[in-house]
């Protein structure tokens, strides 16, 4: 394609999202009240150690909904609840295991299973205790069973009230016409799909019966280290606090190290890797590793009446205001270890303070505008997204505004810190026409879009936009360029890589002396330009065709007129 028929291409798509309720100048204007200082200063304030980590249900929170609420008012948007508030109550409860212990019985000897050594474990059951006895060990493989794909790693085997094995991720086949790549045929070749997903495999281990459901961790295929699991599930851990939901939920929950599961497959006279390499065939079927485990969980629990914060910018044309665009992000990070020696805070200042503090001036551009876009724009901060996703699913259950009625999600999780780039990242491209929306007004810039250069990792599948896609919204993920202007070509991918193993998920997660926000301010300005056009546009973004989203956002726009989307 020739440069000027994709530049013609581009603005025609981005043409196609923006109509004329907002003067080009009046845009402009109010996207460069986007700014650096302005941007660092509120993440190092909700990022000190004055809002301890802003863990749901903890002095944090009340903190953090305060200052957001104050923030939203002042930028003169109205409460985002119809109710009046700025305020969607989210009910959660939290569970922390007392104690855990574990054992696994096999040729004659025991693996004793330490906390947090080798391995972490929760059950989600609204019991003070938990116990499972002499429960058949079995290995699933990656514990995946996909139709569309042709497979099922639980094929001829019953494992109810047995303890599975699974591998992280999902199944890395390789592409038989290049071993050295994945299938793309499989599984999206090397994009993690929904079955890589702790989340799924706990599901479909209580969808199966098992009594306890272990994941083994391998840093490269999880992409962070078993460090950040003790981190996470070491400590409390929250759910939707929907009475009786997890009365059938698997009874064990656990990760364990590689080298524990090395062990368990010696002792059993297996070979972890070439029951790997088995489990990455359709004929794989489920082996039993001739072993007894047996585990005791003690749970404490209490019930927190957690917040998502939400605000609202009106829009100006009548029929069209009750339509509405959504940008979120997670306010909540993983709070106070008092266990810990030295730093106990999580201050989270990348993940999400970064986020967070991009909403709000998200926010404040909308809120400068003389005209609004024709449709409303919804701000949505979203509590326990570390604990899964849980304000945003919250939402999407009981949405404030009609789905059916809601164009798009665009998410903010972990900006950019590290300086201008040439490109922005879509992670999960490919999914909507929202890509096309993104890449209009990048172009508009003298910028270009990029597919997410890590796809292995699943973040599609790991922020609060998510839980939009699955009830059938487009959602956008939009992320860092990796092309750093000014930098060497592999800069953006050994910061990452810093982060991932230096501070994600750790007290360290604190505002750097050389973050620089440049870069920020200009994805930023687009995001809001992005939300602007759809909201203030005639077309509908719509799921590609062959997206999985696509035909739950059929059914639930089927009752509208074509000429209404």
């Amino acid at each position: 394609m020739t440069r000027p028929l994709l530049a013609t291409i581009l603005l025609a798509a981005l043409a196609a999202h923006r109509a004329h309720a907002t003067p080009p100048a009046d845009l402009d204007a109010a996207a460069q009240s986007i700014d650096a200082k302005e941007l660092a200063a509120r993440i190092a304030h909700i990022a000190s150690d004055a809002f301890e980590g802003r863990a749901p249900g903890s002095p944090g929170e009340d903190k953090t909904v305060a200052y957001l609420v104050e923030q939203f008012r002042s930028f003169g948007l109205k409460p985002g609840n119809p109710d009046g508030r700025y305020i969607q109550d989210v009910p959660l409860v939290g569970v922390r295991a007392a104690s855990t212990q574990g054992k696994i019985d096999v040729a004659g000897t025991s693996i004793t299973l330490r906390f947090p050594d080798n391995w972490v474990a929760v059950t989600r059951r609204d019991e003070p205790k938990v116990e499972v006895r002499d429960s058949d060990v079995v290995f699933v493989g990656y514990g995946v069973v996909a139709p569309e794909y042709g497979w099922d790693d639980y094929k001829d085997v019953d494992v109810r009230g047995k303890t599975i094995v699974m591998l992280v991720n999902d199944p890395a086949v390789p592409d038989p016409a290049d071993p050295a790549k994945l299938d793309p045929a499989l599984f999206k070749g090397n994009a993690m799909t929904y079955y890589g997903r702790w989340t799924y495999k706990y599901e479909i281990a209580t969808a199966k019966g098992a009594a306890a459901a272990i994941i083994v961790h391998e840093t490269k295929p999880a992409a962070y280290p078993f460090e950040v699991v003790v981190g996470s599930w070491g400590r409390e851990n929250f759910d939707i606090d929907t009475p009786g939901q997890y009365a059938d939920r698997v009874q064990v929950e656990a990760w364990v190290t590689e080298a524990l599961a090395r062990d368990l497959c010696t002792k059993a006279g297996r070979d972890f890797d070439r029951l790997k390499a088995a489990a990455l065939r359709r004929d794989f079927r489920p082996v039993a590793l001739n072993a007894k485990a047996s585990f005791a969980i003690e749970t404490t629990k209490r019930r927190v009446a957690s917040r998502n914060v939400v605000a609202r910018l009106e829009g100006s044309d009548p029929k069209l205001r009750d339509e509405c665009v959504v940008y979120t992000a997670h306010w909540d990070h993983l709070g106070r270890d008092p266990a810990k020696a030295g730093d106990q805070i999580y201050n989270g200042a990348a993940d999400n303070a970064s986020g967070t503090c991009a909403l709000l001036e998200i926010a404040q551009a909308f809120g400068k505008l003389k005209t609004p876009p024709k449709r409303s724009v919804v701000f949505l901060s979203v509590t326990a997204e570390e604990q899964g996703l849980l304000g945003a699913k919250y939402y999407a259950s009981k949405p404030l505004y009609p789905l059916e009625k809601t164009l798009a999600n665009i998410n903010m999780d972990v900006i950019n810190l590290w300086g201008r780039t040439e490109d922005v990242v879509i992670v999960g491209s490919g999914q909507s026409t929202l890509d096309d929306a993104l890449a209009a007004a990048a172009h508009r810039c003298g910028r270009v879009v990029a597919p997410d250069p890590e796809p292995e990792k699943g973040g599609f599948y790991r922020s609060d936009h998510f839980e939009f896609a699955k009830v059938g919204v487009p959602a956008l993920d939009p992320k860092s360029g990796a092309r750093y202007i000014g930098k060497p070509a592999d800069f953006g991918k050994r910061k990452r890589d810093d982060y991932t193993k230096n501070d994600y998920h750790k007290p360290s997660d604190e505002v750097k002396l050389d973050w620089n926000l440049d870069g920020a301010v200009d994805d930023l300005r687009l995001f809001f330009e992005v939300g602007d056009a759809i909201a203030d546009g005639d077309v509908w973004p719509s799921w590609r065709p062959d997206s999985e989203f696509r035909a739950r956002r059929e059914t639930m726009l089927k009752a509208k007129t074509p000429a209404a989307r």
